[in-house]
């Protein structure tokens, strides 16, 4: 039986990071963004699905990220009919991965955990912490987005207070080291109950 370890928290936290950390102790680890990256791409399961509702999102066969955030600024609306075409798409394909790994312990990357509902398909969740402003300063250093586009996501996302209260695990990521020391230890209590389950 695999262990089913939900990983969330806002952007900027250090996700990516610590799913890295879980890699190195031997977890599996599936990426929710990476499964979108997939379905986007040539020939995945969402292009001829969002080709329908919206043709200009479409650019080289793919789904553009870029015409796609433009459709949903001009009409906040639309994002709910993308969510209804992606979410089944990525739940399947979480199944997929699922179904294919013998690992002990799978570790499921998802940003939007708690604001899915998908904790209730996890045997525990983790959440990565950071103070505010340290989130802030991590984002606006990749020069990827604004601080108003910055303040727009976070604004959508459950505070990330809430997520850690939620979850059953917190780590810590201000350093990599700190980060690593508390994935160790998840993992050494995760595995200690599977060996006495």
């Amino acid at each position: 039986m695999t262990f089913k370890l939900g990983l969330t928290g806002s952007i900027g936290m250090g996700k990516s990071t610590t799913a890295a950390l879980f890699a190195e102790e031997g977890c599996a680890v599936w990426d929710a963004d990476a499964a979108v990256h997939r379905l986007y791409g040539e020939g995945g399961a969402a292009v001829p699905l969002i080709a329908a509702l919206f043709p200009s999102a479409i650019e080289d066969g793919s789904v553009s990220r870029d015409r796609l955030r433009k459709i949903i600024d001009k009409d906040a609306s639309t994002l709910a009919h993308i969510e209804e075409i992606v979410h089944p798409l990525v739940a399947q394909d979480r199944q997929d991965f699922l179904d294919s790994t013998d690992a002990d312990i799978a570790v499921l990357d998802i940003p939007l955990l708690f604001e899915t509902g998908a904790e209730a398909a996890m045997d525990a969740v983790v959440c990565v912490d950071i103070p505010p402003e340290e989130q802030e300063r991590r984002v606006l250093a990749r020069g990827t987005m604004s601080a108003a586009q910055f303040a727009q996501i976070r604004a959508r996302q459950m505070p990330n207070a809430e997520k850690a209260a939620r979850s059953d695990y917190v780590i810590v990521t201000d350093t990599v080291e700190h980060a690593r020391a508390q994935v160790q230890t998840v993992v050494q209590q995760i595995r200690e109950k599977l060996r006495h389950a």
